[in-house]
């Protein structure tokens, strides 16, 4: 039996592991400051082109984030992420209308939706924009949960098929049910609530939450049935809780990115969610890699730069489409070359900035005591080994 730490032992190393805690945290919270810092700075420039912009990037980022959760964690390849996405566009909107527009503009909604207005507004903060994000979103999550109960007991193309017939049913939905969604009219008059800070506020979130679920065990059991479902099976792992979990939380935040979007556009129709934004998020995906959080950032910071760039050059070209064949030969080349993209499952190391021991970890020769290249390799991926409780008894 071995002994454990004494607690002289104990309290003598208590403050080393509190003052590496701070210099963990000390990175990412740096890296926080300075977007708002340069938040800030876009605000007050009043510049309208630069901050959509930069809204645009937050909304791909939560987009991107969230279809990693769901593909890139689990292995399940969800075409569907963006019907999730126009719901809470729709929703929110709906939820959002004042009475007299809605009345003029939906008149032919139930009644006791009709009388429902979120429009509230407690000094500058619009506190019914978030409880009509919040309500679309967790509907929405609703039934991400019905329909992954069905789909996420499939695999491979199959799923692909599944969710992507569910994309169609989303979209025939809209077109059809005019009384909420006007049908393939353009649904207009929405209050433009979103601006820079709801946007950064929701991929700060979105971002952290995900983040936190790969380093736990969850995100362990979602890895680990990727990688190979038999043998996870085969050592107690579970297989449909974590790849529903994923895709339940992926709906939310795609909700919320559609809330986002609708409030910021103020003027949408079903066309807008549909293959084009869907394969621009996985071009931005793939790109990354499928499995890190920061390079879900990155791709999607790299795509919306470059098809800004594109833009212009069709506009002084008059090349018009030029931007779509890129990210097409973009995603082709990634594909049959660089299958991991820009960082495969690791992540950017802001936890490591301002932590010197770890620095000199990542740094010791493999030979030396602590096997520095076995630490990377678990740092690289968090399914390095399955939790002990998940692991059969041998002792028969």
């Amino acid at each position: 039996m071995t002994a454990g730490p004494t607690p002289r032992a104990a309290r003598a190393t208590a403050p080393r592991r509190a003052l590496s805690t701070r210099r963990r945290a000390a990175g990412p919270l740096l890296a926080i400051v300075l977007i708002s810092i340069g938040l800030a700075a876009l605000d007050a420039s009043g510049q309208a082109f630069w901050q959509g912009l930069a809204i645009n990037l937050g909304l791909f980022i939560i987009l991107t984030v969230s279809l990693n959760l769901t593909s890139g964690f689990t292995g399940v390849f969800s075409l569907g992420q963006i019907g999730f996405m126009a719901l809470g566009a729709y929703a929110s909107a709906i939820l959002t209308l004042p009475l007299a527009e809605k009345s003029a503009y939906l008149p032919n909604l139930p009644s006791w939706l009709a009388g429902v207005h979120l429009d509230q507004v407690v000094g500058p903060v619009p506190i019914g924009f978030l409880a009509a994000t919040l309500i679309a979103a967790t509907l929405v999550s609703g039934l991400a949960w019905l329909v992954g109960r069905v789909l996420m007991r499939l695999s491979g193309h199959f799923v692909a098929v599944a969710t992507l017939g569910f994309l169609v049913i989303v979209r025939v939905v809209l077109f059809n049910a005019d009384a909420f969604t006007r049908g393939s009219r353009t649904f207009s008059n929405v209050t433009p609530y979103t601006d820079l800070w709801w946007t950064a506020g929701w991929a700060l979130l979105v971002v952290y939450v995900v983040w936190r679920l790969k380093r736990s065990p969850w995100g362990r059991d979602m890895f680990a049935q990727r990688d190979d479902r038999v043998a996870a099976q085969a050592i107690g792992i579970r297989v449909m809780d974590p790849r529903l979990l994923a895709f339940v939380v992926g709906a939310f935040f795609s909700a919320v990115a559609g809330s986002l979007y609708a409030h910021f556009i103020t003027s949408f129709s079903p066309t807008v969610f549909y293959f084009d934004l869907t394969f621009r998020v996985i071009t931005m995906l793939v790109l990354g890699g499928m499995g890190s959080v920061s390079g879900s950032i990155l791709g999607a910071t790299f795509i919306v730069a470059l098809s800004e760039g594109l833009r212009r050059v069709e506009d002084a070209t008059l090349l018009y489409g030029l931007s779509a064949i890129v990210l097409a030969v973009i995603f082709i080349v990634v594909i049959t070359v660089r299958r991991e993209g820009f960082l495969g499952q690791r992540e950017v190391p802001l936890d490591r900035l301002f932590d010197p021991a770890l620095w000199r970890r990542r740094s010791r020769p493999p030979d030396e005591p602590g096997e520095a290249a076995s630490t990377d390799t678990l740092a690289a991926s968090p399914v390095a080994a399955p939790p002990p409780s998940a692991a059969p008894d041998q002792s028969e």
